[in-house]
């Protein structure tokens, strides 16, 4: 006997809608009726619906939906398809929510109650501003439940990630005091089936208003399944509603968390008894999610091009000790300790014709040569990771100790040289809500009997022991290690060539590495322009909707801000790999200019600035603008708010140095921030209210470090602070 699983049940034609709606379907080319929900006759009273008729032609009683402007101003053939339309009517005194979108040649008119009235229309707008304004990932997600429940005010609120193994875990909760936590409790892939993923990809809001209640049949002029993909109204599965029974809640209701295209997981919402959510607040709770799947990509973002520019110093360093030895053997064994903490392993082992060298906590000689032969042996895995080695890939290696978690790459084509780095077993513990394994059970379908998969029926926590797994190596371990075996490739080349091609290909390996902040933000390009695309999707679908399009408005303000800072970061890889060529500057006119532009961009018409002596100094006169754009930028920008501002900038000789002073009596920098003023993306704590991104004093830092000379400062807060800017000085002309 066959089992039906979950995965097969076509639930985007379920053939029916929720009893809180009503729906209407028209051929897109002759605006005829082709289907309708059984209940529309409650709203529009006939003794029949006319298949194949317009709605004009059927008479008086659809005059509300006639009259509506949204449906007026419609030209059929010029919708797209999933867009939405909105708008409200009255019918018999009642008012109701009117959504008008295409899909598949059929227009779908679709109704429900108004439920609630709102009067608070800065509401959206204040928790935009909570949820822009955290500081990590957990601060988003704990704004956007707190956002969400005032929205919808629903007993369980949950932020649900999807893992790489298609399950999913609650990594955030907000519930009321008498309802039970299923805070860190995971749910199997199964709960969620692919189609049901798929769906959720194109219609981001759902509801199951109410479990108890009964659907409502939709009654077609044509045999043909009817696709509601992108009905709100849209029937769900029984197994889902048996499933929501079973853990005891008669309402659910879930959003969509996007980000890069991908379905990263939901806002899942729960109540007890029976709760229907206005279509306002739905799309509210949406907007929200929206904002928050934003602001997290905004956030990650950042961490990763922090981290990936931090990788490319520490291969550089890497680099230039490696080449710095006379033989690869030496190289790689006089750096190991450094390769092993780059993938943050426990343990590292190099081998190089067999014999190895160590560090950290690894295993036997013995068994790291049983895991060379494994790697050997499998001609297609250059580079390898696993969390799970001793159970996924040993084979009949036996208890690897200290090599659950498994990353090796060759260095070299005849796969004699490796590196392997090694992380220790970690005895974990998986919550479960409910026993994971699938049941089954018996049921007759048109006379046949046939096993189906069943929702379980106990979600009281089930707790899987998990042995023989690490700490899964993340994104970055494995590029960290991937850079270090590439490094070590390109160093081995190089040193069995000719000095010229040895120059040659260090040349390449340090155009590679210069331009890693390139290729990172082309690579974040992409996503935001997706980003960009759907927050202008969103705004014109509720661009009826002021407050909604305001806050839109923002979201693309943002993606705008992460555009500059991902510029910024590029100047900042420019200012180490560009070409220079140093030769005196005259500056008096140079920062003359500098200043007109500054207090032009800045419009700061009210900072006086004192140009004393400006002695000519040996710089590369393209980046010396930059620098003084910067310097003296940050100067004016910051002294900007006090009532007096007032910027001096002097030039002095000193033995065979030129040292320039650009003195503010700005806001100062705060002693816990001093350390790390020429640290990437840093921002100063007093900094609030200015416009910046952290990166310029670091692009200053680079090209001073270019030009053979410094940079410093001293500072008090609330009184200003002195940047000093040491140069070379020109020879003197005989």
């Amino acid at each position: 006997m066959n089992i039906v699983d979950c995965h097969e049940e076509m639930i985007h034609i379920s053939g029916h809608i929720q009893d809180f709606g009503y729906l209407l379907g028209l051929d897109a080319e002759t605006k005829t009726i082709k289907f309708y929900s059984q209940n529309i006759t409650s709203l529009f009273p006939a003794d029949e619906i006319f298949f194949g008729k317009t709605l004009t032609e059927a008479g008086e009683i659809f005059e509300p939906l006639l009259s509506s402007p949204v449906f007026i101003g419609l030209d059929f053939s010029e919708m797209k398809d999933s867009d939405v339309y909105l708008d409200k009517i009255k019918i018999s005194g009642v008012n109701y929510h009117l959504s008008v979108y295409r899909f598949n040649d059929v227009v779908h008119l679709e109704l429900e109650t108004v439920t609630e009235f709102f009067k608070q229309r800065s509401f959206v707008s204040k928790k935009y501003e909570s949820i822009h304004n955290a500081l990590d990932s957990e601060g988003i997600w704990r704004e956007l439940l707190s956002s969400v429940s005032e929205a919808i005010d629903y007993d369980r609120i949950m932020i649900y990630r999807f893992l790489e193994d298609g399950s999913g875990k609650v990594i955030a909760e907000k519930i009321k005091n008498d309802v039970e936590s299923f805070m860190h409790l995971h749910y199997p892939e199964s709960d969620i089936p692919r189609q049901a993923r798929e769906l959720y990809l194109k219609k981001r809001k759902r509801i199951f208003s109410n479990v108890y209640s009964e659907p409502v049949p939709i009654i077609s002029s044509s045999p043909e399944p009817i696709d509601l993909t992108y009905s709100s109204v849209r029937a769900m599965s029984p197994v889902h509603g048996q499933y929501l029974k079973n853990t005891g809640v008669a309402s659910s209701f879930s959003t969509s968390i996007i980000i890069n295209n991908k379905l990263w997981g939901m806002v899942t919402c729960q109540n007890v008894e029976p709760k229907h959510i206005d279509l306002v607040n739905r799309i509210r709770a949406e907007v929200f999610t929206v904002i928050a799947a934003n602001a997290y990509t905004s956030y990650k973002s950042a961490q990763m091009l922090a981290d990936s520019i931090e990788l490319e110093n520490n291969i550089g360093s890497l680099k230039s000790k490696l080449l710095a030895c006379d033989s690869l053997e030496e190289s790689l064994f006089t750096n190991i300790d450094e390769m092993r903490r780059y993938p943050a392993a426990d343990g590292l082992a190099i081998i190089v014709h067999d014999h190895i060298r160590t560090s950290g906590d690894v295993p036997s000689d013995e068994n790291i040569f049983r895991i060379v032969k494994y790697a050997r042996e499998n001609p297609l895995k250059n580079f390898y990771s696993t969390n799970d080695f001793s159970h996924t890939d040993q084979g009949n290696l036996g208890n690897l100790n200290n090599a659950a978690g498994v990353m090796f790459g060759f260095t070299d084509d005849k796969r004699n040289e490796l590196l392997i780095w090694f992380r220790k077993e970690i005895d974990t513990q998986i919550l479960w809500a409910g026993n994971p394994s699938k049941q089954t059970e018996k049921i007759f379908k048109d006379g046949v009997e046939q096993m189906v998969i069943s929702p379980r029926k106990s979600f009281a926590t089930y707790i899987q022991e998990i042995k023989g797994k690490s700490q899964p190596w993340k994104n970055r371990d494995v590029f960290a290690a991937k850079k270090v075996v590439a490094t070590i490739l390109e160093t081995t080349y190089s040193q069995f060539r000719k000095v010229q091609e040895l120059n040659r290909e260090l040349k390449d390996l340090n155009e590679e590495l210069d331009s890693f902040s390139y290729t990172i933000s082309h690579d974040l390009g992409t996503p935001l322009t997706v980003m960009k695309l759907n927050a202008q999707l969103l705004e014109k679908s509720h661009g009826s909707n002021p407050d909604v399009k305001k806050r839109i408005s923002s979201i693309l303000d943002e993606i705008m801000g992460m555009e500059m800072m991902m510029r910024g970061v590029l100047n900042l890889s420019r200012a180490k790999s560009a070409q220079i060529a140093v030769e005196e500057v005259e500056t008096k006119s140079l920062i003359e200019k500098v200043c007109y532009d500054v207090k032009l961009t800045l419009n700061s018409k009210n900072t006086a600035i004192e140009i004393l002596d400006c002695p000519n100094v040996m710089a590369d006169k393209i980046m010396l603008i930059q620098v003084f754009l910067n310097i003296i930028g940050n100067a004016v920008k910051y002294s900007s708010k006090t009532e007096q501002p007032k910027v001096q900038i002097s030039g002095k000789v000193a033995e065979d140095t030129i040292v320039y002073t650009i003195k503010d009596n700005g806001i100062g920098i705060a002693e816990e921030d001093q350390q790390h003023m020429f640290r990437i993306f840093h921002r100063m704590s007093n900094s609030k209210g200015f416009n910046g991104n952290g990166v310029g004093l670091s692009i200053v830092y680079r090209i001073m470090n270019r030009l053979g000379g410094s940079i410093s400062f001293d500072s008090v807060e609330e009184e200003g602070t002195s940047f000093h800017l040491i140069f070379k000085k020109p020879p003197v002309k005989v």
